[in-house]
Formats: structure tokens, sequence, C-alpha cells
């Protein structure tokens, strides 16, 4: 945090405690030396991290939050609203509303009941709890490349699961899933728009076609891709599943990802405003459409930080959802990001390039290797992904499916995974940075591939 904005923080707090400048004083508790070593020893044990927040940071899911959104979080700190309920956070609750309403419109749903919650997870836990009260017993599906908690989510909640085959570029095979359709047994399709592994898109307006035939709710797990809806340099395909959310009976978006907050801040929202009748509530169904919504009896999660409903609205006022405009501006860059370093490595012969082109801004790759085995090539992947943390190029590794590569990638492998370097371009600056991480993987790749390796299996 720089010191402007350390000075605009002060300017803040000062017009925030004249709210309360009639009450008696009350002195602060004093930080004294004790509290300045303390604090001192905390910066240095945080040291031991790797530098999200710098560009060739390009592994994990990891952007750092926006500046106003760091400080409009400690700004909502010095009150520490708690929007449960009105009376633990009034304004905060207030600006969680209007932070919703702009990821509602976002999606283009006109009208919407939904909160913000501690993050994906939660927010796909109340989307299937909700499912299940719908369609009590029926069973929830989801592709094998959607994230392992919508099983968990299904198992805690009592509902039986089914995992869907995905295709050979890690969306949901259709067939298999109008197979299970058919059978009348599903309630729910998860729908994973920029799954976490691969960045891969469900074809959303294909299942909004089959919801015609069959019938079923459309769950969207938008946690990671969701703000890409507003990119305009999407794949066609990808284009059409994002244009189809407006039929979505529920989606989740976390803003902790690409939405520039800090941990954690997801968010839940339907469609259908008279599921807010499934929530423990006092009012009928008219109180979940007027101006006095008590967010606290429209979310299972009790305690809730207002502070990261404070920051969401502040960035959102910097940073409007407007296509075009600097926030889509930024995604669109990380998406070039991943477009220019996937081109790269196809036309490397030392790497080995999947089947699909990134959907959004996640890149993956393997490594060629002389025995063209998945063995060979995963244990080259390992030495490439520490030659290049030795020169502050931090990628990450992940096991994938054999079939996400040509079939003649690894002759007489047809099964199987093999671990691959897989990096995640979401900062905007990753774009411009993208030549000192090229040059920084090849040096990585050429000291890797003159090293004797042993097969990790």
């Amino acid at each position: 945090m720089n010191q402007n904005l350390f000075d605009l923080l002060a300017q803040a707090q000062s017009l925030l405690d004249e709210g309360f400048s009639s009450l008696p004083s009350t002195p602060p508790p004093s930080l004294d030396a004790q509290a300045a070593s303390i604090l001192g020893e905390a910066a240095t044990r945080l040291q031991d991290n790797y530098p999200y927040s710098h560009p060739l940071y390009a592994g994990q899911m990891l952007k750092p939050p926006h500046p106003i959104a760091r400080a409009a979080y400690a700004l909502a700190m010095s009150v520490n609203p708690n929007n449960h309920a009105l009376d633990g956070g009034r304004a905060s609750s207030a600006m969680e509303i209007e932070a919703v309403a702009a990821l509602a419109k976002m999606f283009g749903w006109p009208q919407h009941l939904g909160h913000l919650t501690s993050g994906g997870t939660f927010a796909n836990l109340e989307a299937l709890w909700v499912a299940g009260q719908l369609a009590p017993g029926k069973k929830i599906a989801a592709s094998d490349q959607a994230h392992y908690t919508h099983s968990r989510i299904s198992s805690v909640l009592g509902l039986p699961f089914v995992s869907v085959p995905s295709d050979n570029t890690g969306r949901i095979d259709l067939a298999a899933l109008e197979f299970l359709l058919a059978t009348g047994e599903i309630g729910t399709v998860v729908v994973t728009l920029g799954t976490t592994a691969i960045g891969s898109v469900d074809p959303l307006d294909q299942i909004v076609a089959l919801q015609q035939k069959y019938s079923f709710r459309i769950h969207v797990d938008a946690a990671y891709g969701g703000y890409f809806t507003l990119a305009s340099n999407l794949l066609p395909e990808t284009r059409h599943a994002f244009d189809a959310i407006p039929h979505a009976d529920s989606i989740v978006v976390d803003p902790h990802k690409h939405g520039l907050q800090p941990y954690g801040c997801g968010a839940i929202l339907f469609r259908d405003l008279t599921v807010g009748r499934f929530y423990k509530h006092d009012s009928p169904y008219t109180y979940f459409s007027s101006n006095d919504l008590h967010l606290g009896e429209i979310s299972l999660e009790c305690s809730r930080a207002g502070a990261s409903a404070v920051a969401l609205w502040s960035t959102q006022r910097l940073l409007p959802y407007t296509p075009g405009g600097d926030f889509s501006r930024g995604l669109e860059s990380g998406r070039s990001a991943a477009i220019e370093l996937n081109r790269r490595i196809a036309a490397d012969p030392r790497f080995l390039a999947p089947i699909a082109p990134p959907q959004l801004d996640i890149v993956f790759w393997a490594v060629r290797s002389p025995e063209a085995t998945p063995s060979a090539s995963s244990a080259l992947a390992q030495s490439i992904f520490d030659e290049a943390a030795r020169r502050d190029l931090h990628l990450a590794l992940a096991n994938l499916p054999l079939r996400f590569f040509p079939p003649e990638t690894f002759p007489g492998h047809s099964s199987g995974t093999v671990t691959c370097l897989r990096s995640v371009l979401m900062k905007p600056e990753h774009l411009a940075w993208l030549d000192a991480i090229w040059q920084r993987l090849d040096e990585a790749t050429v000291t890797a591939l003159s090293i004797p390796r042993e097969p990790l299996f």
C-alpha cells in the first residue's frame, strides 16, 4: 500500500470519525513498543509467501485486491459491521444490496434474490440446498471437471450426486448428460463457467436447450469465470455460454477472484425471488422484494463481514461493470496474455499443447520427453517448475487427463494423467510481462532438459 493510499485512508477515516463526534470521547487502546515488535515479527513471518501480487506469480488463482478495496475494507473495520442483521451493519447492509444488484445487472437479471458469502463453497452450498428443497431426493449432476466441493456439498446435504464425464476439451459431455436427464432422476445440473483446473466453460446455451425437453434446474458455478461475461475477446462458443446466463436458475461468482476483492467474498444469486421462502424468516414473500431487505433472513450464514460489502461496493464505484470499461479491459488483457502464451507453447517443439485453446485465462501444457511417456513428461514438468521458481517465475503443476492432448502425444497411453505446467494469467499486467515470463520459462526449460531426471512414477 503506497503512501498516497495511506493518506486517502486517513482522510476517509477522519470523515468517518466525524459521524460519531457527538459521543463522549473514549481514547483508543495505545500500541506500544511491544505491539510494534509483534507487528514486525508478523511482517517477517508473512515474507514466507509467494509474491502473489507480482506479475511473475502466474501460478494459482491469486489476484491482488485493488488498492481501493484494501482501503475500504480497512476503513470499515474501524466500525466492524456484521451484515447478518441491520442492527449490526445498517450502512454496510445497504451497500451489500447495491453491490449484489450490480452483479445481477452484469449477468442480465432484472430481478434477483442474493447476498454475499464467505466464498464460492458456501455460495454453492446455498444453491444446492435450495435445489434440494425444490426437488427432494433428486440427483445433483456436475461434470467430472467441476469443483470437487459439489460432490462434498451434496453429501453434506444428503443429496445424491452423479459425476458426468467431460469431453476432450474439459467441458461436460452433452450426450452423457442427456442420457442421465432421460432417466428423470436429475433435479439440478451444475454448469461450470470456468473450471478451476483448465478454465473450461460448459456449453450453458445447449444445456438450456435441454431444459426445454427435460425438467431440471440449472445452477451456474461461475465462481472463477463469471466476470468474463464482460469480456469482448472470448471464443464464439464461450460467448454463447455466457450469453445464456439469464436463463439459469441460480449463479455463484467470487468477487475475491477476478473481482479484485480481499478474501473471502463470494456471492449467490437466485433468479426466482420466491426461493426466499426456504430461509427462516418472519415476513411474507413481498418482504423479499422490498427496500427493507434483511440480509440475515435470506442467508444460511449468520455473522458475515460487512467490510467485504464496503470493499466490493467501493471497487464497483471506481471500476463499474461496463463493457469496454477499465474493469472489463483488465479481464480482456489477461485473456489476451493466455492466448499469446498458448500460441508460443504450441509453436515450441519442447512443449505439448492441449487439443483446445484456452477459453478464459488459464493455460496448461505438457513437456515433450525423448521417451514420449507420461512419467518422463511429468518428471520434466516438475524440473521446469523448480527451475522457474529459482528465476522468480512461479507457475503451478496439475495432474490432467491424457485425453486433453492429441492422441499421438503419448503413443500407447490412452488413459491416465500427466503432470502439466499450468499458468493462471489473471492479472491485467500479465500481458505486458509476457516476454519476461517467456524468457524465464525458456531459461528454466533449457536447464531442466539438460539435467537427467528419474520419472515421478
